[in-house]
């Protein structure tokens, strides 16, 4: 038995479909996310976790994302995070914080980056 994990950036061709057993896994909800991150980081601060999980979330379900961030890209902002010391302070979302620090690990593309900045602009603007 051979398992193959795809997440789907690549189209598999029909021939090679046609032979496998196909099982969707959901994306992890943010309890099963916490026990990921507890393997990978340990005794991180709850308060800094669900501030920085509930930001990874809201970034993920943005509406025209090219690439949505996945498991590896929290992981690996989390440990920017722990690495720069940042408070959950650090990561509110705000008026003008569309974007949150230390993004370029969440975000992989340019043309996401781009989005977001112009939703930043956006609420700028329309709080003048």
């Amino acid at each position: 038995m051979v398992i193959i994990t795809s997440n789907n950036e690549k189209e598999l061709p029909d021939a090679f479909l046609r032979r496998c057993f196909f099982h969707y896994i959901r994306f992890p909800e943010m309890e099963v996310m916490r026990k990921i991150v507890d393997v990978h980081h340990p005794g991180i601060k709850e308060q800094l976790l669900t501030t920085a999980l509930t930001r990874f979330y809201e970034i993920r379900e943005t509406p025209g994302l090219k690439k949505k961030p996945s498991t590896s890209e929290v992981l690996d902002w989390l440990k920017l995070l722990l690495a720069e010391d940042l408070t959950p302070d650090d990561l509110r979302k705000d008026g003008t914080n569309v974007l949150p620090k230390l993004h370029g690990a969440l975000l992989k593309n340019e043309q996401d980056v781009h989005l977001f900045e112009r939703l930043a602009f956006m609420a700028r603007s329309g709080r003048n």
